[in-house]
């Protein structure tokens, strides 16, 4: 273990542990934009710089490890100056459409913009533009609004192992782009957009939907399999507008594409909502007590004139574990036969 000083506090974490996560570590924020707690640090956004006692320059606290005895200051005046022309020149770069933005409210560099007080730029130049369009069906992209922070890439590549995107070209023409700059073809697990600090990567279902006013947070389970993730439903007037999953779930806020992007069947027509019993070659709904207690005379009949084993049964993997265990349980041990088997091939 290692003791040092930030801000005057004194702080005691394992050896290997940046300043960044230090400070975090005892409650004392310090403002990124690239950083991501399970993504390789990466301290290309630079707001994360903090003055040490010793180096005649600012470090990047999501880099630096901690030593034994470091002084660390996480806010000055020279600090926060520095802090505060780099959002300037970020937002010198970004469109000024927060009005229409699907990110608003939610938005890191926003957030940041506000309170640090930047209202006006200082500083005019070239922008970078993009006029082309992403025909992919899930993934919006608007690179105009991309801060190259990164982490869209180092989660493709480090969480996914995929490495879809990368960053192409140099300097002011750098983007993040599929190779050849083609439209995006992926897994579309939508990783990317949920590490995205910006409205740079968006679900396009999700398009003028809702934002954060009258919107509801949810948290449920995957419907799709028996892994279990966790989902956090963002519903306004009833209805599911999009769909994200927190960092201190069992799944760590990561999701596969059916569990983020196809959540439309629940608000399908079609979809059953009580009980049917079919009655010449009609069905009619029913209640849950009339179902089960037919199911039960019906599989009581059978078992005794024909025997357990002319009795099937087959589960569904979009069922939990324990649904399946106890599936499984009561065709063996109620019924009494092995005939079990599954419909995992969705």
């Amino acid at each position: 273990m290692l003791h040092l000083t930030i801000n005057g506090l004194r702080v005691t974490v394992p050896e290997g542990t940046t300043i960044l996560d230090a400070a975090r570590s005892a409650d004392i924020p310090i403002p990124t934009l690239c950083h991501h707690p399970k993504l390789t640090p990466y301290g290309g956004c630079r707001l994360c710089i903090v003055e040490v006692k010793g180096i005649n320059r600012p470090v990047t606290s999501c880099t630096t490890p901690v030593a034994a005895d470091m002084e660390v200051a996480t806010t000055t005046p020279a600090i926060e100056r520095m802090r505060k022309t780099i959002l300037e020149l970020i937002l010198s770069d970004h469109p000024n459409d927060c009005m229409v933005c699907e990110k608003a409210g939610d938005c890191t560099l926003q957030e940041l913009a506000y309170f640090y007080g930047v209202s006006d730029n200082r500083f005019e130049g070239e922008r970078r533009c993009y006029t082309g369009k992403d025909h992919n069906p899930f993934i919006g992209r608007d690179m105009e609004k991309c801060i190259l922070c990164g982490k869209c890439v180092r989660v493709c590549e480090e969480v996914q192992g995929v490495g879809a995107i990368d960053i192409a070209y140099r300097g002011f023409n750098a983007k993040i782009c599929p190779p050849f700059e083609k439209d995006l073809s992926c897994e579309f697990c939508g990783q990317c957009v949920s590490v995205c600090p910006t409205g740079a990567l968006t679900g396009k279902a999700w398009t003028q939907r809702g934002r954060q006013k009258d919107v509801r947070e949810i948290d449920t389970t995957c419907p799709y399999c028996g892994c279990g993730c966790s989902l956090t439903l963002h519903v306004r007037r009833n209805e599911i507008v999009r769909v994200s999953s927190r960092d201190d779930t069992i799944n760590e806020g990561w999701l596969c594409p059916k569990g983020r992007f196809g959540y439309t069947f629940v608000h399908s027509r079609d979809r059953l909502k009580t009980p049917l019993i079919k009655e010449k070659g009609v069905h009619r709904e029913a209640s849950w007590d009339e179902a089960l207690d037919l199911i039960a005379s019906r599989l009581s009949k059978i078992g005794k004139k024909h025997g357990p084993d002319a009795i099937g049964g087959l589960s569904s993997a979009r069922c939990t574990n324990e649904e399946n265990y106890l599936f499984q349980k009561f065709m063996r041990a109620v019924i009494g036969t092995n005939n079990v088997d599954h419909c995992a091939r969705l």
